[in-house]
């Protein structure tokens, strides 16, 4: 990243290999969309050309694309929000939790779905960018502009309320 700020058009070429893929997939997650997820992901890296005067020395390039990636996503809602993506305090709609070609239990998969479409975007975002991202905590707290015990809190409320929500399907599987 300090090379790229410092005018080395190779070094943009290999932050976009490094980091485009895991973006993209993050954004697929979030929107439920593959396409937008591509416009999304062309439109992070488009925002980190235009911001690398604001990248400073020393940062974590990993988290700031995140955030660059989840603002995106958010503006992206706004712009395109019909009434039926309305949730009650204008938070990003869930629609869509992996985008792995493993063949997986599709019930199981809606079940997951509708429970993180329930949390808060407080707590979803959080999640998502732990759980299927692999980001640390320090990570998610950085790119969301948040202390780390801020960002355990809300996983922590997040994967306490994804307990709840999924323990009846766990009970029908032991029964």
């Amino acid at each position: 990243m300090e090379r790229f700020c410092q005018g080395d058009a190779p070094a943009f070429d290999a932050l976009f290999q490094r980091y485009a893929r895991p973006i993209q997939g993050y954004l697929s997650r979030l929107t439920g969309s593959p396409a937008t997820a591509e416009d999304l992901t062309q439109l992070t890296f488009l925002s980190l050309v235009r911001a690398r005067g604001r990248f400073q020395e020393g940062a974590r390039v990993r988290p700031w694309l995140y955030a660059i990636a989840t603002n995106a996503a958010r503006d992206h809602a706004r712009r395109h929000r019909r009434p039926e993506d309305l949730t009650p305090e204008g938070e990003l709609p869930l629609t869509a939790v992996a985008d792995t070609p493993e063949p997986r239990d599709a019930g199981l998969e809606r079940a997951v779905h509708r429970a993180l479409e329930q949390l808060p975007e407080g707590q979803r975002v959080p999640i998502l960018m732990h759980r299927f991202e692999g980001l640390g905590f320090a990570e998610i707290a950085e790119a969301l502009g948040l202390t780390e015990s801020a960002v355990k809190v809300r996983a922590h409320r997040g994967y306490a309320r994804l307990r709840e929500l999924l323990a009846p399907l766990h009970q029908e599987t032991a029964e």
